[in-house]
């Protein structure tokens, strides 16, 4: 069957153009099913937005991909971002979806146990026994087995040291303990790994307990806390130099989430009752390092804290946050810093009122996935900070300005009511436009806080299985071995 799509006004014209032909009755007929036709377009239309809205307000949005909300919002992109050219002029490659879906290669397991297995009847220079007139030779890649096994977080081994007895004296002769055994019940890998259960992946004491009971390893969770709380002191240095080291960096990125601590003794003077736990990620050197702090201050004054520790002779640090006040540092006279604010904050503002002003969120969010588009494609092309900030400059700076002017025309031009959902998009995009584009102006200033933020997710896991903690004491514990293990991640070690 052909189609053939026709809108309102053809149907009419059409209908009008064969009114000479019909008599009247037939006129009115066809007229009345053009408008009937007319209505229910109209009313299927209004359905449809209609639960979009209430689609967008009762169910959030899942994603935040550009491409994916205006699919969600039924609106035509102006341009796939991925067929966007390279200022080289050549078109961006689409990046292949990752290999092996979900699965990993031999080469992931670096810490695994390596078992070579050599033939059993074969060896290098040996006759080939197929064709019987070459020699077989080792390949230089061997078939690769990988096998996984299971065993309990933390086990045990129970050592029987042989006792004799002299029958005339009675003397006791004990076996020695093996070489390595050391004297403590609980080793240092104990500590470790407790450490990482707890804190690095979020499961709580009293579910350790569980599993190791069942597994016929008992560990109460009073005794994995003595353990850990033993171990903080041991390698409290070792936080005190990162924080050292921290405070020397070029970006200090920095945001908190709120947490919850039973009993916490406050400074009569100190009025707030909030708790938090901050984070900060310091950039510098080639080195990405994570610093947690619980207690009743803020991000910004947990910054200031750190940043005392800053040498006298580098020079002011970029500092990227959100736009709230409380995560903005109060230095001491002579310290300065450079501000930063995060670009996908403003952009999710857009993302939250999608639903409400497609078109105009359209252009505000595919303008922002240009900008993102071009900082990947030089972190792509490995380009140095000097390097980058032109790279932007060049590319994005056009894209910025143009933005620029269109937000502020939806205020001059009376486009877009200013205490709408939109307008205060706009008015958060203005009002920081200058700490929003430091990118544009500094080398080495990044586009957004996202690396803290997931830092951040360490600390929410905890309060979302533990709950709380339970002293100061046991958050500063906690504190401690976040930082150790979140910088470990960041530097891809174990």
């Amino acid at each position: 069957m052909e189609r053939i799509d026709l809108g309102a006004e053809e149907l009419e014209q059409l209908l009008e153009r064969a009114r000479e032909k019909l008599s009247e009755e037939d006129y009115r007929k066809l007229k009345a099913a053009i408008d009937t036709l007319e209505y229910l377009t109209e009313l299927v239309a209004d359905r449809d937005t209609t639960i979009r809205h209430l689609r967008q307000l009762l169910l959030p949005a899942s994603t935040e991909k550009t491409k994916d909300i205006l699919a969600q919002l039924g609106v035509a992109s102006t341009g796939d971002r991925e067929e966007r050219k390279s200022p080289s002029g050549s078109p961006q490659p689409k990046s292949d979806p990752p290999p092996g879906h979900g699965r990993n290669g031999a080469e992931a397991y670096r810490e695994a146990h390596q078992v070579p297995v050599p033939h059993p009847e074969l060896k290098h220079g040996d006759r080939c026994p197929e064709c019987g007139k070459g020699n077989v030779y080792v390949q230089k890649e061997p078939k690769v087995l990988v096998r996984i096994m299971g065993q309990a977080p933390l086990t045990a081994a129970v050592y029987s040291l042989e006792r004799l007895r002299c029958g005339a004296c009675g003397q006791i002769f004990t076996a020695p303990e093996p070489e390595g055994v050391g004297p403590e019940k609980y080793d240092q890998t104990a500590a470790a790994m407790i450490a990482q259960l707890k804190y690095g992946s979020g499961t709580p004491f009293y579910r350790l307990e569980q599993l190791e009971r069942h597994l016929g390893i008992p560990l109460p969770a009073a005794t994995q806390w003595e353990i850990v709380e033993e171990a903080a002191e041991v390698i409290k240095p070792a936080r005190d130099e990162l924080i050292r080291q921290a405070a020397q960096g070029e970006v200090m990125h920095n945001d908190d989430t709120s947490m919850r601590v039973l009993r916490l003794l406050r400074d009569p003077s100190d009025e707030r009752t909030g708790v938090f736990t901050s984070g900060i990620v310091a950039i510098g050197q080639g080195r990405r390092i994570a610093l947690y702090f619980t207690g009743a201050k803020h991000a910004g004054e947990n910054l200031a804290e750190v940043l005392q520790q800053r040498a006298g002779e580098l020079g002011p640090p970029i500092q990227m946050c959100d736009a709230l006040a409380r995560n903005v540092p109060k230095l001491a006279a002579g310290v300065e810093i450079l501000l930063a604010n995060c670009l996908a904050h403003g952009r999710r503002q857009f993302v939250e009122v999608a639903g409400s002003f497609p078109e105009q969120c359209r252009y505000v969010l595919e303008s922002l996935g240009d900008v993102y588009g071009y900082d990947a494609e030089a972190r792509e092309r490995g380009l140095t900070a000097e390097e980058r900030l032109r790279f932007h400059q060049e590319n994005s700076g056009p894209v910025m300005e143009k933005l620029q002017q269109w937000l502020e025309g939806q205020f001059a031009e009376r486009k877009t009511e200013p205490n709408s959902g939109l307008g205060k998009a706009i008015t958060y995009l203005l009002r920081h436009w200058k700490a929003l584009t430091l990118f544009l102006r500094k080398a080495g200033a990044p586009l957004d806080n996202n690396i803290v933020e997931r830092g951040l997710k360490r600390a929410i896991l905890h309060r979302k299985n533990a709950l709380f903690y339970r002293t100061l004491n046991g958050a500063q514990v906690g504190d401690l071995f976040m930082t150790l293990i979140h910088t470990a991640e960041l530097g891809d070690a174990n």
